[in-house]
């Protein structure tokens, strides 16, 4: 294609007095019409065509097509209803496919405000696009109706673009005002010109010029609310119409608006917004709203459902609830944040299928260490000022995160700001966390996650949710009395008699850190809800071995989190009632020869028995799972903690809601009543979660509990990636039903306890088994609730635990140590590992698992 340094509008007068267009000019029309635009961009493609340029138009408005496609014409059809990446994804990637020297005609971009609503993705848009396009020796055309942008809106518009014209109608005629022309210049290029006998005469004479320019002062200054962002305009809007007389429909209307652009986008959300939350409440929301979009799925969960308790006539829920006064930081921080500080083409390299990770390590790096504007600064510092030295937890809020079968559960962070000393530290420690959120977009958990979900290439719009810490001060530590995780379906009963309906707790004593992670060698206490006093284990020694030993807590003198022991925090004298949360360990006073009178950590268990009988705490969280599930119309996951007022009326916190994806609702399966012994490989009673399974099993993994417990620390890791290795080899679960066996906990931090894999390395298989091991001090963790529990359920992998020291127990040590192992195959390099690790084929054993809910039974037995 030849080259021309001087390319025609198509309108030889303006041609004249801009001195032509140059590759790479980007050129944006500022007018009163689409029309107006409509005919610049028709002399500039009639001028193209005529010269054999190709054309290219992107279609996305509402307006009418400016160009229909014919020869050097292509016309893309975007879709801008997805969001900001996902538009400017499809826009990168037809540019980066047509190449260079393309002519380029955009619809009008005011028309985004419809979908996108605000003005700074629109100014992002055109950062990120503008460059690539001059970068490419192209020229493109883009137009934005006056005064729908901000002032702001403009002057970046200004600031990116080569050429800016303003195209208005004075008096009847077509006036033409360049307002920014690159590295061109003449005496006359910047005075408005009118179009007189279809030639554009500069407007020099100076009563005419003064006329004009009185005028157009006038029409462009009137507004003072083009100070504002479209996005608070629209606001400003709502709140006129909530004080005038509107009638329902209409604010039911603006309800339905807002929410699309602050809540969600999602049906079934969207129904229960227009059910449970007023235009007050979506207004009240954008009053502690920093920047602008969704606030994301953790948010709207918690609001949503603290809505639905409110309007429970039933139950006088506002006098149990603790009021919550949270800030939200909207999504489109997240993506401003990436586009102005010039990651842009990073990102976009992180979406292909072969930067997908690599790049994301890249990015992750460069996020930790980004700057954020002055304006979002103000506001967070503003923020701060509000919370005071008051402790504040930093949540992430993606789009996609809490949602029906996809809760992303741990897979993105959360930050603790203890948030004491003076305001520059304590801002630069909450900006810090935000960062590392944002960071974490990119963890390799997180991309796995979305990847095996097919959302690798949806928006992922992390907002974050910033939630004043629940709790008490105790001299220099403040913490809640209690913290947990509820489920309003009990997936593991150990009791036939126990009803799984009624729901289930998994509760800790100080901050929830311990309730919805898997930590090294302590235990929640698990509560049934339907039979509260009732425990998996009933010897004294058993409960103390099998409870929480260790309590997360803030320290303000230290300005950190904090774990100390149980004891510890007795001796403190903290001003706590210990007895409502503990029970006295007797027999350890007795072997003492204490005789009870002294306190001492070392003589009390955290049971939580003394608490559950004789406050009305059990009753009212039947009453609030039940009421989440009824309204949800699925079983509900939600985080809470729990305090006294100083009336010592019981307070509960609801920090978190969503839906909670079940397991094995079909029908169950019994065993053939008779099973020679020889045959069966696993029997175990209850300790399994997953429901009715009956499958296949094509392969075995096998992690021996006495070699692994003989292992170094660095062997242990070594083992758990070479864990992750065979999981990948797994391509089709189906075709490959995978059945892992291994000590103590999968996913533990502490190696000591089980094998430390992430779950990207163990997302493959179809069922998991974790081995007691008292020897070596292996024990499972019947884990309900925490974030390994949510990936579990989410990935459909079906979990038991094994106790072989249970007599009722029957597992085949032997058959799986002698099984032919094919390790030295499938990982040549790890053959040293050959005695800890078993991997066999068991495509021609008939190797089954069944487990029935009923009977509460788990058998794995050979049907060959």
């Amino acid at each position: 294609m030849t080259h021309y340094s001087h390319v025609s509008t198509g309108w030889e007068s303006l041609d004249t007095i801009i001195d032509h267009l140059r590759k790479g000019d980007n050129v944006v029309w500022q007018v009163d019409s689409i029309d107006d635009y409509e005919r610049a961009a028709s002399l500039f493609v009639k001028n193209a065509i005529a010269n054999n340029q190709r054309v290219v138009y992107m279609r996305f408005a509402r307006h009418l097509p400016l160009l229909e496609e014919r020869n050097n014409i292509k016309v893309y059809q975007l879709k801008v209803d997805k969001g900001f990446e996902s538009f400017s994804s499809q826009v990168h990637e037809i540019i980066t496919k047509e190449g260079r020297d393309i002519y380029y005609v955009f619809d009008c971009l005011s028309d985004l405000l419809h979908v996108w609503a605000t003005d700074l993705m629109i100014g992002n848009f055109f950062f990120i696009t503008c460059p690539y396009l001059f970068e490419l020796n192209t020229i493109a055309y883009f137009a934005v109706v006056r005064k729908m942008h901000s002032f702001k809106t403009i002057a970046r518009i200004r600031e990116t673009t080569q050429i800016l014209i303003d195209m208005y109608n004075y008096k009847g005629l077509i006036c033409v005002h360049p307002l920014k022309v690159q590295n061109r210049y003449s005496h006359t290029m910047f005075f408005p010109h009118k179009k007189e006998n279809g030639n554009l005469v500069p407007v020099i004479n100076s009563v005419e010029a003064a006329e004009l320019f009185f005028h157009l002062s006038r029409e462009n200054t009137t507004d003072a609310r083009l100070h504002l962002d479209y996005w608070d305009r629209l606001f400003m809007q709502a709140k006129n119409l909530l004080e005038s007389n509107a009638s329902d429909e209409e604010k039911k209307d603006m309800v339905e608006q807002l929410s699309r652009l602050l809540l969600s986008r999602k049906k079934r959300e969207l129904s229960m917004i227009r059910e449970y939350m007023s235009l007050e409440d979506l207004l009240q929301i954008k009053e502690r709203l920093i920047g602008s979009g969704f606030i994301g799925g953790k948010s709207l969960g918690m609001l949503l459902s603290r809505k639905i308790l409110m309007s429970d006539s039933t139950y006088s829920w506002a006098e149990i609830l603790e009021h919550h006064d949270s800030f939200y930081i909207g999504s489109d921080v997240f993506y401003s944040y990436i586009v102005q500080n010039g990651w842009w083409k990073l990102f976009m390299a992180h979406k292909t299928r072969s930067g997908y990770f690599l790049r994301a390590a890249e990015l992750k790096e460069k996020m930790l260490n980004g700057i954020f504007p002055e304006e979002i600064k103000e506001r967070l510092q503003f923020m701060l000022e509000y919370f005071g030295q008051s402790p504040i937890i930093v949540r992430s809020s993606s789009l996609l995160e809490d949602a029906l079968g996809s809760a992303f559960a741990g897979k993105y962070e959360s930050y603790f700001c203890v948030n004491q000393g003076d305001p520059g530290k304590r801002y630069e420690a909450f900006e810090e966390a935000v960062k590392r959120i944002f960071a974490s977009t990119m963890n390799v958990d997180a991309l796995t996650y979305r990847l095996q979900r097919g959302l690798d290439q949806t928006d992922e719009l992390m907002a974050l949710l910033v939630q004043r810490v629940s709790g008490t001060y105790h001299k220099n530590y403040f913490f809640p009395l209690l913290a947990g995780v509820g489920l309003s379906l009990n997936p593991f009963v150990w009791k036939k008699d126990m009803d799984p309906k009624a729901g289930m707790l998994r509760l800790v004593l100080g901050l929830g850190t311990r309730a919805v992670d898997r930590v090294g060698n302590d235990y929640p206490r698990i509560v049934s809800i339907s039979d509260p006093l009732v425990k998996p284990l009933s010897e004294m020694k058993d409960m103390k071995r099998f409870s929480q030993h260790f309590v997360d807590l803030l320290n303000l003198d230290d300005n950190q989190i904090q774990t100390v022991t149980l004891p510890e925090l007795i001796e403190n004298d903290l001003g706590m009632q210990i007895d409502l949360v503990a029970t006295r360990d007797l027999e350890a006073i007795d072997r003492r020869g204490e005789g009870g009178t002294k306190t001492s950590g070392e003589s009390w268990v955290l049971t939580f028995d003394n608490f559950l009988s004789s406050s009305k705490f059990n009753p009212v969280m039947a009453k609030m799972l039940k009421t989440l599930e009824e309204r949800h119309r699925n079983p509900v996951d939600i985080e809470f903690t729990v305090n006294y007022n100083r009336t010592g009326d019981l307070q509960i916190n609801l920090l978190q809601c969503r839906p909670f994806h079940t397991l094995g609702k079909g029908p169950g399966i019994q065993a053939p009543a008779q099973i020679s012994m020889e045959k069966i490989i696993i029997s175990t009673e209850s300790n399994f979660m997953g429901g009715n399974v009956s499958s296949n099993i094509a392969c075995i993994i096998f992690v021996d509990p006495r070699e692994y417990s003989e292992l170094t620390l660095s062997e242990k890791y070594s083992v758990a990636r070479l864990i992750g290795k065979l999981n990948r080899t797994i391509i089709d679960q189906e075709k490959m039903p995978t059945l892992l066996l291994g000590p103590g906990r999968w996913g533990t931090r502490t190696p000591a306890m089980g094998v430390p894999v992430t779950f990207s390395e163990i997302n493959h298989i179809v069922a998991m088994a974790e081995i007691s091991y008292q020897d070596g001090n292996l024990i499972p963790d019947l884990s309900f609730g925490t974030h390994f529990f949510h990936d579990l359920v989410e990935t459909r992998i079906f979990y038991f635990a094994i106790y072989p020291e249970n007599p009722d127990v029957i597992f085949n040590f032997e058959w799986l140590r002698d099984m032919p192992s094919i390790l030295g195959d499938i990982a040549p390099d790890d053959v040293r590992f050959k005695d800890v690790v078993k991997v066999a084929d068991m495509r021609d054993k008939g190797l089954v698992l069944l487990s029935n809910v009923v009977t509460q039974k788990t058998v794995c037995y050979l049907t060959l």
